[in-house]
């Protein structure tokens, strides 16, 4: 087998965004190799050698957008970096593509999408059980329910945006909506620690905006 060069890294790479960007706008059905091919401007055949089929392209995307949430959980949650504002705007930037991905995945009901959804409500709930200034309440559920709301804003991330004027995956956009959530969750709920780190790192990155 030979070496993978840098240069297939990175086409593979392209390919792999290509294909996100087409499967959230119009979904894994409705997507084709050549579409997906001429998005990446690659060859059908290149794809095929990089992925196989469609089947394991939807795959390695699932598996990135799922590798990337953990990262972005570790770091920001579990190594309290939710105060930086570099770990902030990295997310707005880094986040947009993988997000629109998720939310169609969500509605279409990808195994990724499952098994995302789970992991996230198996994260907080163990966050809201470990905290112990929390009543000792149903953690589970409130753990699910928390995700499912968040993840809500995802799934209707058009309507979302719609409603406030502004892209919710821009900067401004996603601000907005990050403030409005923590206006909306008790401190008590995530703990005051992360809750005044998220509220901090909010406000450092709109006073540089």
């Amino acid at each position: 087998m030979r070496p993978i060069s840098e240069e297939d890294l990175t086409t593979r790479a392209r390919i792999r965004d290509a294909a996100m960007a087409m499967f959230a706008e119009q979904g894994v059905t409705a997507t084709t190799i050549r579409g997906i091919a001429e998005a990446a401007r690659v060859s059908p055949g290149l794809v095929q050698h990089h992925f196989g089929n469609k089947e394991a392209l939807r795959q390695a995307c699932d598996d990135y957008v799922l590798s990337y949430m953990r990262e972005q959980v570790n770091v920001g949650i579990t190594d309290r970096n939710l105060d930086k504002p570099e770990f902030i705007e990295n997310v707005h930037r880094t986040a947009p593509p993988l997000m629109k991905y998720l939310g169609r995945a969500l509605v279409d009901r990808s195994p990724a999408a499952a098994a995302l959804f789970d992991e996230l409500v198996s994260v907080t709930e163990e966050h809201l059980a470990n905290d112990d200034q929390l009543s000792k309440a149903d953690h589970r559920a409130r753990a699910a329910v928390l995700t499912a709301m968040k993840l809500g804003i995802t799934v209707l991330h058009e309507h979302v945006s719609r409603a406030l004027g502004t892209d919710l995956y821009a900067t401004q956009g996603a601000l907005r909506v990050g403030k409005a959530q923590l206006d909306l969750i008790r401190p008590e709920f995530l703990g005051r620690e992360l809750f005044e780190q998220a509220r901090t790192g909010l406000e450092k990155v709109e006073g540089q905006q």
